[in-house]
């Protein structure tokens, strides 16, 4: 490094599993132009982290207990416009994805491929570019262009998921039964999904509900 670029890029960790807090020291120990300078555990925990050491470059989980990676962000970035948030998550979920970076992420990593990918994603956020993992950028090609669920079928979904039958859907969201099919019918379509279930699950490996 010249002597203009002494300093190391601090960054923040925010994540409530101490392997993966683990594997991310572990990868940037090494590393003579980056410092960890705090770690996190959850959304609020990250947010104060963030007054006190207004890193260069936050790595943030997307599912934590209470406040998500996502409102983290958010407030984060609320405070500190020019944060940069490198969001980590275990799913590929396309919709996840879609959110992350209307609302102001600088990038996008899977878990797994942290060892291969951390360091230069790292880096390039630093430098004002967007990352966006390969795994993840394909699967949101996959669904560029697509009709996204209603308000209401999120609804029947998020009661679906619960394991709630058509009549006790319709009771709980004031609807009729034939509705409540309807709706199903419109979500497995959109979903390309085989039954229920298979909605369900297709729902939330991308990042549409949470269960």
């Amino acid at each position: 490094m010249s002597s203009a670029d002494a300093r190391p890029i601090t960054v923040l960790v925010v994540d409530d599993h101490a392997l993966l807090r683990d594997g991310v020291s572990f990868a940037l120990s090494g590393e003579s132009d980056m410092q960890i300078v705090a770690y996190a555990v959850d959304g609020q925990s990250a947010i104060e982290a963030f007054r006190q050491h207004r890193p260069d470059v936050t790595l943030m989980d997307l599912q934590m207990p209470g406040m998500s990676g996502i409102d983290a962000m958010c407030a984060i970035r609320a405070e500190f416009p020019n944060a940069r948030v490198l969001v980590l998550t275990t799913y590929r979920g396309d919709v996840q994805v879609s959110n992350a970076l209307r609302l102001g992420a600088s990038g996008f990593l899977l878990k797994a491929s942290l060892r291969k990918e951390l360091r230069d994603a790292i880096r390039a956020v630093h430098a004002g570019r967007r990352v966006i993992s390969p795994d993840v950028a394909s699967d949101l090609a996959a669904h560029v262009g697509e009709t996204m669920l209603s308000e209401r079928e999120l609804q029947v979904l998020r009661t679906v998921a619960r394991g709630y039958a058509n009549k006790q859907i319709a009771a709980e969201l004031g609807i009729s039964e034939d509705t409540v099919k309807s709706h199903m019918k419109s979500i497995m379509s959109k979903l390309d999904a085989q039954d229920r279930t298979h909605a369900v699950v297709t729902a939330v490996k991308r990042g549409i509900i949470q269960i």
